[in-house]
């Protein structure tokens, strides 16, 4: 008795042929993308000289005296200027300035543990940073993800920021969730 099978020796041959075709093609095809350099980054810049402001402040309150120098990202001082007696600062950056920018806050003080701020600015739209704790937190988390990007500074504002894991989704919300964030838009 013969019995005719579609798994017969003369049917396998072909299917491993072509098995072993697509096989060799996505091999090719994960080596081409190996040696495909990364996408180069849009470079940011004030196109006109820009005004930042903003105040400096840690826990207790606003800090009234101190410097701010504002670096670019290799730590060469674009300008800098000194805190007024309300702690709030202006500075000037100049036209054709790159992004991103380091603010540093050094305070006016004989203590050598006194506290540094630092803020990163990396959107030329945004003209207003405040220096704090938390934005100095946000920098240092952005820089060890590896620099000041867009996507490390959001993941590193929403890795420093305490959401109570209940209220970051509508489905762990506990109410009426058209009313939560101010309702759906």
């Amino acid at each position: 008795m013969n019995i005719h099978s579609p798994f017969t020796k003369k049917h396998k041959m072909p299917g491993i042929v072509l098995l072993l075709t697509a096989c060799c093609l996505l091999t090719a095809c994960e080596q081409s993308k190996q040696g495909t350099p990364p996408l180069p980054q849009i470079v940011k810049k004030y196109d006109t000289a820009t005004t930042l402001e903003g105040a400096v402040s840690n826990n207790a309150g606003l800090i009234k005296a101190g410097t701010i120098k504002v670096t670019d990202n290799q730590g060469q001082l674009i300008t800098s200027t000194v805190v007024q007696n309300t702690g709030h600062y202006r500075v000037e950056i100049p036209a054709n300035t790159a992004l991103p920018l380091v603010m540093t806050f050094y305070p006016e003080s004989d203590k050598k543990d006194a506290e540094q701020f630092v803020t990163v600015v990396i959107h030329p739209t945004i003209t207003q940073y405040d220096l704090t704790p938390l934005t100095t937190m946000i920098a240092n988390k952005a820089k060890a993800l590896g620099g000041y990007t867009h996507a490390n500074m959001v993941q590193a504002a929403a890795d420093s920021v305490h959401v109570p894991d209940a209220n970051k989704t509508t489905s762990g919300f506990r109410g009426d969730p058209t009313t939560q964030y101010g309702g759906w838009h």
